[in-house]
């Protein structure tokens, strides 16, 4: 396509005519022809929509047709030899490369050539067509006067693109025009004249020599009464706004705004306000500046009323104006958005125009008084001024510009006051009921100031500085306390304070200004915490003590809202801890229950009756219901306030009204960032709760979702591109639904629940349509996969398969777990086979063979980081790509054993133990560090026969019915090298101490030592209140990891439990483990809640890592504590100490009676 044909002269001379026109107005402002040329040069840089024009696609085709060939072989020319192709500054040197190739060739030199040659005749056709049309054009306008014709713009009428743009006016021309101008003379001149001017280029106008008169002559008639002048004027200014350069819309702009006087010009220059911020940043700040300060200057204009009265008709005045025409302050906002403009609107406020802004905020000293005294034009005033007022407060700057002295006030105008008038704004005006149509609800006072109150929530140091100061809370809460006192208050401002109370205590510097700021004025000038009073003010609505409020039709909505405040507390750790003792849940739940006893006892409506008032009736009944499940779930954010939701009897109801939530996948609500993964989770952890979920139909969802993904995937959507192999053992794809599966089995309370007792389902065969639904059918598909029929019954074996032995991995390392996996299915054996059948001559080494075999390894091999090996999961390069063995049978090889430390027998290690030891009143303990080599069989090579070994050594001390091992019995068995007499006496004397009911789970099971719900639930104290302090602990001392556990779906308390429950094996080395204990019983049973804590902060830059590659719950369950020592970190325990222990051991010494 080197050659062009006539044909495509034809089309090119078509496409050029459709990019002018459709650049017309570009050049019509250009003040020259030299001008006109840089637009079109730099189209490509100003105009978005370049690429699309046709004229530019057909020069695109053109050139890749022409050279498309010649730059495909200078590519494989580059890249044959030295591999630049690579990515990075290789890359671009390819480029460059390439195109001066191209560019130095013979075909490039004959395309310009040709479209040179082409595109000049094109040009010359169009010029010949315009002077056509040009001469065809002067004839027909003969017939008109010579003044006219001389200045009116010659413009063509054919479909030539060559129009106005081109016809310059002449400077003589210009002069004539603003004489003509000159208000002296008559109307009839006057508007001809202004014909003719909006006919010229306004770059002509504004650059003349003679434009100072003319911009005189076009402000005075502005001002004229005759419209037919003032609209031409104001044509003429629409057209430069819309055509002209930076430079000339600022002169234009400048001259609008010191001659204005009426409405239509206010409105034109609103219109140039919210537009101009799309390109001012293009131009020299002046421009801007120049602009932004006529601004100010204009409105900055009013006149003094005196002490007129009321009734006065006042002037209007210009910033009464732009309010009517743009009431919510969009031009304000605009300008305020980028930083570019908002730095320059912030000085001018603050050096020049501070009087402007003071105008403003003294609309709010007053309009309290008269904001509804019927004068719309004041109250639009009020409206632009609050949102003006909204948009500086977001801001540093803006926020600096207070205090203010304003009049008919002594004192300056704080930060705070202007907070607090605003919130006596809402009071005297809440929102208006549904039948009031005085106003839109959007504009009403209550709404725009919540809209003010909303902005500085959502912005940390906003909040700081206007919401967070003792005067605003006390404002807030003002009327919550003179309900409790006795007075009235309406209920719809109350239903108003719940809302900006909710958002203040969704935040930690909210929460902690309710909780431990005593920033409330009570009866007999005493002071209490807002949380207290918040509390107390919803247990009296929940109990309808509060009379004023009891037949108000918002009742609900009020006890509701003020409960979500509540809630905003109570979901957290310290928030529970401030509000337990007041039996919030109790009140809840007791108001659940009868909603529920009463929305059963409403008749079913019957055809023909009044059905109307029963239907809304239950449905308001239902909402309400609804509302209290909703609280009552969220108690269960919590370990502790998981114990209290279960106490209550609601935790199925909840669970049941969560699921159905999480279906629809909604929202937790309006303040809560995540959803409901980290609450399902942390239900999860406890067997009631895992009960719950099950019941609920959660358990099955979950598998029919994974199983659905995992072997159906997407494969019934038309495919586009095949997808690509999958490269991960798990694919992105299933990682979600593997992630939900591992918390749901996180606990071995919730592993013992869903599978205890429960048979896999070994079918002779198997459907590939028959989709497991529970727990057991996925061992049974995924995990169990010992017969031809499993293998056939999926669609990708391998891939499927894999994805159980890692959940089997993640399950096995909760040893509970995993003895009931191989007491009820004999997994071991399982595996065994599976690797007996996967040999030839030798092991065959594929991705199962491999992942068995990790497996095998790791429930066979029980120790710390330094104290075992296990195989990777991944091959290596070379020649070996799996140097680890594999085996079909017991014992496993040597080599996944390491050898025994060297343990320095320091004076300090053996004093601990035996001071631990002398602590619980037994004699005489060998120090098991000096014998190595009598606790191989746990360190080193404690395989199956091992497990039941040590399961059969228990104390007559436990309860029976414990769900698990009691991996405490077998430490200190171990610790005192196997001796039983002095292992049951040590344990004796350890369960008349405290610090027994949190390192010993299985003691305190069902004991007599707590009350008989506690003790029911299967919760333990380890969860509850341990874990619990774990959370409110690393919220305050490790954030980062308390947000990266909130992002993952996951919760510390999960994996507290389970580190716990099992005295750290498998996590830390022997002696680690020794010093966790006889640290607990030296120090007190607190220092288990420190040590869970020093963990944490020593893991900080891994889990930080591991939650961005979303393995956080798998890395924290599959991997051992590597490098942690007791010893390292018992300093930083010590200050722990120090800070919380007067909370956390105190709330330890209850466990009797944890609800109180």
């Amino acid at each position: 396509m080197s050659h062009l044909s006539a044909e495509d002269e034809v089309e090119l001379q078509s496409l050029l005519k459709q990019l002018l026109r459709s650049v017309s107005d570009r050049i019509s402002g250009a003040p020259s022809t030299e001008c006109a040329e840089e637009i079109l040069l730099h189209l490509e840089e100003t105009d978005k929509n370049f690429h699309n024009y046709e004229f530019v696609k057909y020069l695109r085709q053109y050139v890749e047709s022409s050279l498309g060939t010649v730059m495909d072989e200078e590519t494989k020319d580059l890249t044959r030899g030295d591999g630049q192709h690579a990515i990075g500054s290789g890359h671009d040197t390819l480029i460059h490369a390439v195109t001066r190739r191209t560019r130095d060739s013979a075909e490039y030199e004959h395309m310009m050539q040709t479209l040179k040659n082409t595109m000049i005749m094109v040009v010359e056709s169009l010029i010949n067509k315009f002077e056509e049309d040009q001469m065809r054009k002067e004839e027909m306008q003969k017939q008109h006067s010579q003044s006219n014709s001389q200045y009116i713009d010659n413009c063509s009428d054919s479909d030539s693109s060559f129009n106005q743009s081109y016809a310059f006016i002449r400077q003589e021309q210009l002069q004539v025009l603003a004489e003509k101008l000159d208000p002296s003379r008559p109307k009839e001149v006057r508007w001809e004249a202004l014909q003719a001017l909006c006919c010229a280029p306004p770059s002509d106008v504004l650059s003349c020599e003679s434009w100072s008169s003319l911009r005189r002559n076009l402000c005075a008639a502005l001002t004229e009464p005759d419209p037919d002048l003032s609209d031409n004027v104001l044509q003429f200014f629409a057209k430069s706004f819309s055509s002209s350069p930076m430079n000339v819309t600022r002169e234009i702009y400048t001259s609008l705004v010191f001659f204005l006087s009426v409405l239509p010009q206010i409105r034109l220059m609103n219109d140039f306000q919210k537009e101009v911020t799309t390109f001012w940043i293009r131009h020299p700040e002046k421009y801007m500046e120049e602009v932004i300060e006529s601004t100010f200057s204009l409105l900055s204009f009013h006149q003094e009323h005196g002490s007129a009265s009321p009734r006065t008709e006042k002037a209007l005045e210009p910033i009464h104006l732009l309010a009517l025409l743009d009431i919510k302050a969009t031009w304000f906002k605009k300008w305020m958005h980028g930083y570019y403009s908002r730095t320059v609107v912030l000085r001018l406020l603050e050096r020049k125009y501070k009087a402007l802004f003071t105008f403003s905020v003294c609309v709010f000293v007053s309009v309290q008084r008269s904001v509804y005294s019927g004068r719309e034009l004041e109250y639009a005033f009020f409206v632009h001024s609050l949102c003006v007022l909204g948009k500086l407060l977001i801001y540093t700057n803006g926020r600096k510009l207070f205090p203010i002295k304003v009049k008919k006030r002594k004192d300056p105008v704080s930060l705070t006051d202007l907070v607090v008038i605003l919130i006596n704004i809402m009071y005297q005006h809440p929102k208006p009921p549904h039948t009031d149509t005085s106003h839109t609800d959007s504009l009403s006072p209550s709404s725009l100031v919540m809209e003010v109150l909303w902005m500085l929530c959502e912005r940390t140091e906003c909040a700081a500085e206007c919401l967070y100061q003792t005067a605003v809370i006390e404002t807030l809460l003002a009327p919550v306390i003179a309900l409790l006192d006795g007075q009235k208050s309406p209920a719809a401002t109350l239903t108003l304070i719940a809302d900006i109370l909710a958002r203040i205590a969704n935040t930690d510097r909210g929460l902690n200004l309710f909780l431990y700021e005593k920033n409330l004025l009570v009866a007999h000038s005493e002071r209490t915490f807002a949380a207290l009073a918040i509390v107390q003010f919803t247990l009296k609505l929940l109990d309808k003590e509060l009379s004023s409020l009891i037949e108000s039709d918002t009742s609900h909505t009020l006890c509701g809202a003020f409960i979500f405040v509540c809630r905003q507390i109570y979901n957290t750790c310290e928030g529970l801890q401030v509000l337990r003792p007041y039996g919030l849940h109790k009140a809840v739940a007791a108001a659940w229950k009868k909603s529920s006893s009463l929305s059963e006892r409403i008749p079913t409506p019957v055809p023909g009756a009044t059905a109307g008032a029963s239907t809304q009736e239950l449905q308001n009944m239902l909402i309400w219901e609804e509302t209290l499940l909703d609280s009552l779930l969220n108690f269960a954010a919590t370990p502790k306030g998981l114990l209290l939701l279960q106490q209550t009897g609601a935790i199925n109801e909840c669970v049941s009204y969560m699921f159905s939530r999480f279906t629809k996948k909604l929202q937790v609500s309006r303040c809560e960032k995540f959803g409901y993964g980290v609450m399902v989770t942390q239900v999860a952890a406890t067997a009631p709760g895992v009960v719950a979920l099950h019941s609920s139909g959660f358990v099955r969802a979950l598998v029919i979702e994974l199983w659905s993904t995992l072997e159906c995937g997407s494969e019934d959507v038309r495919v586009v591109r095949p997808k690509p192999t999958p490269m991960d053992p798990i694919d992105r794809s299933c990682l979600k639904s593997f992630l939900s599966l591992v918390n749901l089995l996180f606990s071995s309370q919730s592993v013992w629940e869903l599978l205890g007792r429960q048979p896999l389902a070994n079918k002779s065969e198997y459907t590939l349509r028959e989709m497991p639904t529970s727990i057991p059918d996925l061992i049974d598909r995924l995990i169990a996969v010992n017969s031809d029929a499993k293998i056939n019954s999926v669609f990708h074996y391998e891939q499927s398969h894999t994805f159980g032995l890692r959940l089997l991995s993640v399950l096995c390392c909760s040893l509970d777990s995993f003895l009931l996996l191989e007491s009820q299915y004999n997994i071991c054996s399982m595996l065994l086979q599976s690797q007996r059948e996967n040999v030839t001559e030798e092991f065959i080494i594929d991705s199962l063979s491999v992942e068995r075999n990790h497996v095998l390894v790791r429930v066979s091999v029980v120790g710390g980081p330094s104290e075992r090996r296990l195989p990777p999961r991944a091959l290596q390069e070379g020649e070996d790509p799996y140097p680890w063995p594999m085996f079909s049978s017991y014992p496993l090889p040597h080599c996944y054993t390491l050898d025994p430390p060297k343990i320095i027998h320091d004076s300090h290690g053996k004093r601990h133990f035996d001071e631990a030891a002398a602590f619980t009143g037994s004699t005489s303990v060998p120090f098991i560090a000096n014998e190595p080599l009598k606790c191989r069989s746990y360190v080193f090579f404690l395989n199956i026969e091992s497990y039941i070994f040590i399961s059969s050594i228990s104390t007559s001390a436990l309860q029976d019915g414990y769900p698990g091992h009691d991996w405490l019995a077998s430490t200190v068995f171990l610790i005192m090298a196997g001796d039983m007499d002095r292992s049951l006496r040590l344990l004796l004397n350890l369960s008349s101490l405290l610090t027994s009911a949190f390192i010993w789970p299985a003691r305190i099971h069902a004991s007599v030592h707590v009350p008989v719900g506690v003790a029911e639930s299967g919760i333990p104290p380890v969860y509850w209140c341990t874990a619990h302090y774990v959370e409110m602990l690393l919220k305050a001392e490790v954030p980062l990891v308390h947000s990266a556990f909130r992002m993952s779906g996951f919760t510390p308390s999960q994996m507290c439990l389970h580190w716990l429950t099992q005295c750290f094996w498998n996590y830390l080395d022997w002696t680690e483990v020794c010093h966790y204990i006889s640290t607990c019983v030296l120090m007190g049973p607190d220092y288990q809640v420190y040590t869970c804590v020093a963990i944490f902060k020593h893991l900080q830059p891994d889990i930080l890592q591991r939650t961005q590659s979303q393995e956080l719950q798998v890395f924290l369950k599959e991997e051992p504590i590597q490098g942690f020592k007791v010893s390292d970190y018992l300093e930083f325990m010590e200050g722990l100490e120090r800070s919380y222990r007067d909370t956390v051991l105190t709330d330890m010494k209850t466990i009797g009676n944890p609800a109180e």
